[in-house]
């Protein structure tokens, strides 16, 4: 391929110019959005930008990510312009215990945007006509059937959060890094352009973010924990989770709870993790 930028025609560059004068406004949440052309980890350098005082509402965007991670420290690498790798800076005063619906309120931007934007017609609801009929894995993947389209990693910095988004946009079957994985183009999605897509993502998370914060981070009273579950293909599954200190526990994923942990239902009764790697078994979503 080509040094240039042009020399893939399916994978047009990210122009920070153009993005930033749509995306920022003096009464809007995004600040500051920056585009690279390679980095380790947006998320690894925003959170430096966060503590050398970046304002919330920052953005960096990266067209190739060599250092990337996703759950558990797994890697999260793709070649460039091939997908949408960003992180973003947040500061949301809200409390302590309800922190953790930041990676899951992204999830729901995420998901929410992508269905939107790769629907045949954007004359009908994205539920009724999706080019990619995307799910929402507890906590915050993103899949596509079994196989997973995106991540999402949040992480704590100087009285803020940094989320990242790993999104596998123009990813080719031969370049996938696992079998378990897809992309917007593998499931046939009308859309090349990364550029609208990133807009649509930013602008959805806005508008769940703001009004989230304006409820004091109240998941029900926002419409953040119906519309999570609607999307969630972890619930009515027969689950195996595998927790801290080798434990492992299986059975019915019942509920997310107001508190954003997966509710189990197994042999000992109801038990509710906030945090554990997820494997969906069998059975079907309810």
């Amino acid at each position: 391929m080509s040094d240039s930028p042009y020399g893939d025609l399916d994978r047009p560059p990210l122009h920070e110019a153009a993005l930033h004068r749509a995306l920022v406004r003096p009464d809007g949440l995004w600040r500051d959005v920056r585009v690279v052309e390679e980095t380790g980890s947006t998320n690894a350098d925003l959170a430096v930008l966060a503590r050398e005082g970046a304002p919330e509402g920052s953005v960096l965007v990266t067209e190739l990510q060599t250092a990337g991670r996703g759950r558990l420290g797994r890697p999260w690498s793709a070649p460039p312009r091939s997908g949408l790798m960003f992180s973003v800076l947040v500061r949301p005063a809200v409390p302590v215990a309800r922190l953790g619906w930041l990676p899951l309120l992204t999830g729901v931007a995420v998901a929410t945007a992508v269905r939107r934007m790769t629907a045949w017609s954007h004359e009908v609801e994205p539920a009724e006509d999706v080019a990619v009929d995307v799910r929402l894995k507890w906590p915050n993947d993103l899949l596509v059937g079994e196989r997973k389209l995106a991540g999402i990693l949040a992480e704590r910095v100087d009285g803020g959060l940094v989320v990242g988004v790993g999104l596998n946009v123009g990813l080719r079957a031969e370049e996938l890094p696992v079998p378990t994985a897809t992309s917007l183009a593998i499931e046939g999605a009308p859309l090349s352009d990364r550029a609208p897509l990133l807009r649509a993502i930013l602008r959805e998370f806005a508008t769940w973010y703001r009004e989230w914060v304006a409820l004091d981070g109240d998941p029900e009273r926002s419409g953040l924990r119906p519309a999570y579950k609607q999307l969630c293909a972890t619930l009515g599954r027969d689950v195996r989770v595998e927790l801290p200190a080798d434990e492992r526990l299986t059975g019915v994923a019942r509920d997310v709870d107001e508190s954003g942990r997966l509710v189990v239902s197994g042999p000992s009764g109801d038990r509710a993790v906030n945090a554990g790697d997820v494997v969906h078994v069998r059975g079907t979503a309810g």
